[in-house]
């Protein structure tokens, strides 16, 4: 049994390898694209300035996960606020400009980033990494945890092997856009893979095999859940800013699979509303990392803070 679910875990890896192969083969191809439209490809060769060239992010944690492939050289701009995934927030006329005046802009997608679509969906210079057929995906599920067919759960760089696959994307990115600085940018994306394959093995160092059950508050955390050895249970509404129907608080209690359940939430839930759902433990994690400094230890400790809070 143990041979057999060795062998599962390899096979999945060799897939999800081959497949990120395929993805930075097809990255290298677009930026060729993109510089060749910007008219900063001459017979082959990049004709950059001397300066370092502006590569601009999206929201925080993509920019938490350039920072970790930059760190010694300049680092990217960041569009969106910590706190702004993309579902909310606005972007100001200088970061219009920051996006008109970069080599790249990197984000997410429309589906996470909705409020950057007008500025970015046919932007030149612009690198959409949910185009790409890469990274692992699971779609939305609904407030009772089943999957929701043809949609996309966007949080995708809470699972280890995205975030590792995203920072070799930026190194690659990065590269063209500031070529100086390429073994840089490379040798920072190993280090940060084999930073955060310990942060996740510490994580799991004394978990049981059965995973820990858990309620949230909006359903963000789906990406950590098989490194983490997590299970969700159900949520109490779609949307952090909505309120939970009575309906389903009532369905999740008489789900209670423990006795004192812990509800994951993005924010501090209302006290009234946690008397309805006793015995219960709350741990606020924001989704996007925005109470973390560093991509690998942010991640670690909110893995670990909602395992706490199970146990």
């Amino acid at each position: 049994m143990i041979a057999n679910a060795h062998n599962a875990t390899t096979n999945s890896d060799k897939r999800f390898n081959v497949k990120n192969d395929t993805f930075l083969h097809k990255l290298r191809n677009l930026i060729a694209k993109r510089l060749l439209m910007a008219g900063l490809l001459i017979l082959g060769f990049m004709a950059l300035p001397a300066q370092a060239a502006t590569v601009s992010v999206s929201n925080y944690p993509l920019f938490l996960l350039s920072q970790a492939v930059t760190e010694g050289a300049p680092p990217a701009k960041q569009l969106l606020q910590a706190g702004e995934v993309g579902h909310h927030g606005s972007i100001s006329p200088g970061d219009i400009k920051a996006i008109q005046d970069s080599t790249f802009v990197v984000w997410f997608g429309e589906p996470l980033e909705n409020n950057l679509a007008a500025n970015l969906n046919n932007a030149p210079n612009s690198i959409a990494l949910f185009k790409f057929d890469a990274f692992n995906r699971h779609p939305l599920r609904d407030i009772k945890g089943k999957p929701i067919a043809g949609t996309l759960d966007p949080h995708i760089w809470l699972d280890p092997d995205n975030a590792k696959a995203i920072t070799r994307a930026l190194a690659v990115i990065h590269s063209h856009a500031n070529p100086q600085y390429k073994k840089l940018y490379h040798a920072n994306a190993q280090k940060f893979a084999q930073r955060l394959d310990k942060a996740v093995a510490a994580t799991n160092q004394n978990a049981s095999q059965k995973p820990l059950p858990y309620w949230a508050y909006h359903d963000a955390y789906q990406y950590m859940e098989k490194s983490a050895n997590l299970q969700l249970i159900g949520s109490l509404s779609t949307d952090h800013h909505l309120a939970p129907k009575a309906s389903q608080l009532r369905w999740l209690n008489e789900q209670r699979p423990a006795k004192q359940m812990c509800l994951v939430s993005p924010s501090a839930p209302a006290k009234g509303l946690l008397a309805k759902l006793q015995p219960v433990k709350e741990t606020v994690q924001a989704e996007d990392m925005s109470n973390s400094k560093d991509f690998v230890s942010g991640w670690q400790m909110m893995a670990q803070q909602i395992r706490q809070c199970i146990s």
